[in-house]
């Protein structure tokens, strides 16, 4: 079994609660209110600033020149790309980016980046990736599983746009990547380790699933 699948089956519960979220299940019918999708959107943005951090993390966590331009490119890309196209995205749903910039950060949204940076601040470039890994494997899985459900809407859903970006070819690369870096990282790790790492990814786990909960019940 691949590092990745263990560490999904360790917290097949919780991985299916954040998989298959009510949230995640009203974005897919169309069915979500709007006031959650943006309330969603707008920590999303605080979120990504500290996932660029993370990234920087990477670079200072790792131990060749390959791990740490990969890295590189993974800070290169929020900071220069995704971040703009999200200011895009907010911009298209009635969000203005000095909105942005005053935001108050969601409980949620500080525990789940915090505990992020903490890891990979305590631990290694594989503790840090770990914890990274439901965020960016997972919004794959999601996007795939939505594809796969009979009553997911996709001609007229206003949020049929944000399935696509993570159905799309480019996301799915950039998921495989970071895949593979993940089996790298854990190769061969003794029971102990694995242990450790499986409990630093339900966590991260149940925070994606806390993440969405903030967004359907609007709380800060």
């Amino acid at each position: 079994m691949s590092l990745f699948e263990s560490l999904k089956a360790s917290c097949n519960e919780e991985w299916r609660q954040y998989i298959e979220h009510d949230f995640v299940r009203q974005l897919g019918k169309g069915t979500l209110p709007r006031e959650c999708f943006q309330h969603y959107l707008k920590q999303d943005y605080l979120f990504l600033i500290q996932f660029s951090r993370a990234w920087g993390l990477a670079i200072y966590k790792s131990d060749d020149l390959d791990s740490m331009r990969y890295a590189q490119a993974g800070l290169n890309a929020m900071l220069d790309t995704e971040i703009g196209m999200h200011v895009q995205y907010c911009r298209d749903w009635g969000i203005d980016e000095q909105a942005l910039n005053h935001l108050p950060e969601a409980a949620a949204t500080v525990a789940y980046t915090r505990y992020v940076l903490d890891t990979g601040m305590a631990g290694d470039l594989l503790d840090l990736h770990v914890t990274l890994a439901p965020c960016i494997l997972g919004y794959a899985e999601i996007a795939q599983w939505l594809a796969a459900q009979p009553d997911t809407v996709r001609e007229g859903n206003p949020y049929n746009d944000w399935i696509e970006m993570y159905l799309s070819e480019e996301y799915r690369q950039a998921a495989q990547t970071e895949l593979e870096l993940l089996e790298k990282l854990g190769a061969d790790l003794p029971e102990p380790r694995l242990h450790q790492l499986q409990n630093r990814f339900r966590t991260a786990t149940r925070m994606e699933v806390s993440f969405w909960q903030m967004g359907l019940d609007l709380t800060e």
